[in-house]
């Protein structure tokens, strides 16, 4: 449960969401990303108030504005890492699918995932995969990401290539980062750390 939170992130900032266990972090990320609408108070994100939205509206919003990574990829496995990483663009439906996929592609190659284009998810690594979903986050060039957990299953050396691409599209992109973490040497990469005790923002 969390109690008496306000707080601002500016855009291009690249943020650490820290605590422990239960400590109400991965919650905080879903309300701010607007997938948990129980709450008290409101949330204005770009200027635009979202608390009392509809669903639909709610939808639009994310899908314009946020890209979500979740600590689990979330890939359809039947489907390649490209037509994974273009589901979000067809369904937002401004371009045509010839300018999706070349969208997509540029995507994975900013992840250097390119030659796995055509690859289906599920015979990927793990850290494949979790790169996937990032390339798949960005897809529509969202203000913000919101990642929970990113790196929570990955080894060392994919964790390292996740937090720098996130380093990157805030520094070279301006891209604004919320990220919910465990690790402490991540965490004070960040711009800014925001650490939460049993639901109470305590720095």
């Amino acid at each position: 449960m969390l109690t008496d939170i306000s707080f601002t992130v500016n855009e291009g900032e690249f943020v650490a969401l820290v605590g422990k266990s239960g400590s109400g972090k991965s919650t905080l990320l879903y309300l701010l990303s607007t997938l948990d609408t129980e709450y008290e108070g409101s949330l204005t994100i770009k200027n635009e108030l979202l608390t009392g939205l509809g669903q639909d509206q709610l939808a639009k919003f994310r899908n314009d504005n946020i890209g979500f990574v979740f600590q689990f990829h979330f890939l359809l496995p039947e489907f390649t890492a490209l037509e994974n990483v273009m589901m979000p663009a067809l369904k937002q439906n401004k371009f045509n699918r010839n300018e999706i996929e070349e969208r997509a592609m540029e995507k994975l190659r900013q992840m250097q995932m390119q030659e796995y284009a055509k690859k289906p998810s599920a015979k990927l690594s793990g850290g494949q995969q979790q790169r996937i979903a990032v390339a798949r986050a960005l897809i529509n060039d969202p203000a913000i990401v919101m990642a929970d957990e990113p790196t929570g299953n990955l080894d060392s050396a994919n964790s390292e290539t996740i937090i720098g691409i996130f380093e990157d599209i805030s520094k070279n992109k301006g891209k604004t980062i919320i990220m919910v973490t465990h690790d402490n040497d991540f965490a004070r990469r960040a711009n800014r750390i925001i650490e939460l005790v049993d639901g109470r923002l305590v720095r």
